[in-house]
């Protein structure tokens, strides 16, 4: 098992100086929002990925992949009713599986509430099917290029288009790809009806990726959620991908919550 953190916490720091930084707090990858690289993903360089891939080898971290991958990108929507619409948001997906294969990490994750959620008219159905349309080309680009697609379940309170594990790991399957599958996100499960330990069995083989954080929206151990049941699901399953601290309030700042962070999941996961 590898431990991750995601790079948007280190607000205004250069990459170079977040690879060095991550790499001192005991993280394995450091997972990257593009949006604090560019608006766009395709204003991302050959040259710029080379370079940003270069510093992460130099600092001896890894990029696991790429995160908040709509954010500041305009036009995008996955289950929008206009086809034109949908066809810039799959091609747009097809560019990120490039990107994300180029730095040469290998998940990405795709959470995206606000360009999911179903529009006046478009039922949950229909959804369904415009969201399955706009991965089938990036879905096949990731076979292609070593990445799998991770979908996020998330809370009701950000979206009404897949709020649990169970819905995403049954839209992945749509797919029949070991290219696309789930994530699963200790903040997210903490919305479900079921307890996350349970979350986390029952989805046993279906998810590639962890995102490590708190219901309080900060970062593992600086809440009330125990890490300790979720470690021990995760062992029972069997899993030995990357767990990446995601958090959403940086008020701690950066330092403290990376290396607080790392230090509480090394208790609790002994490693």
């Amino acid at each position: 098992m590898k431990f991750g953190i995601c790079n948007e916490i280190f607000q205004g720091w250069t990459l170079e100086r977040t690879f060095e930084r991550a790499k001192k707090a005991g993280y394995d990858l450091v997972e990257i929002a593009p949006f604090t690289v560019a608006k766009s993903v395709v204003e991302i360089s050959a040259n710029e990925r080379r370079r940003i891939r270069d510093l992460a080898a130099l600092a001896e971290i890894g990029i696991s992949g790429l995160h908040w991958v709509l954010v500041q990108a305009e036009g995008m929507y996955l289950t929008h009713p206009e086809v034109e619409v949908r066809r810039r948001t799959a091609d747009y997906f097809v560019e990120l599986v490039k990107c994300c294969a180029d730095l040469g990490g290998d998940r990405i994750v795709v959470g995206s509430p606000k360009q999911r959620n179903l529009m006046e008219g478009v039922s949950y159905e229909l959804a369904w099917e415009y969201a399955k349309e706009v991965f089938t080309d990036c879905v096949k680009e990731a076979e292609d290029r070593g990445v799998v697609i991770c979908f996020e379940p998330l809370a009701p309170a950000e979206t009404n288009f897949v709020n649990t594990a169970e819905e995403g790991i049954r839209f992945a399957r749509e797919f029949q790809s070991p290219a696309m599958s789930v994530i699963l996100d200790v903040k997210a499960m903490s919305s479900e009806h079921k307890p996350i330990p349970q979350i986390i069995r029952e989805s046993a083989g279906n998810f590639e990726y962890f995102h490590a954080n708190d219901q309080n929206l900060k970062g593992p151990g600086f809440g009330e959620v125990r890490y300790e049941p979720i470690v021990e699901a995760l062992r029972d399953v069997k899993y030995d991908g990357v767990v990446s601290v995601e958090v959403f309030l940086f008020e701690e700042g950066a330092e403290r919550i990376a290396d607080e962070s790392r230090s509480y999941l090394r208790k609790v996961f002994g490693c």
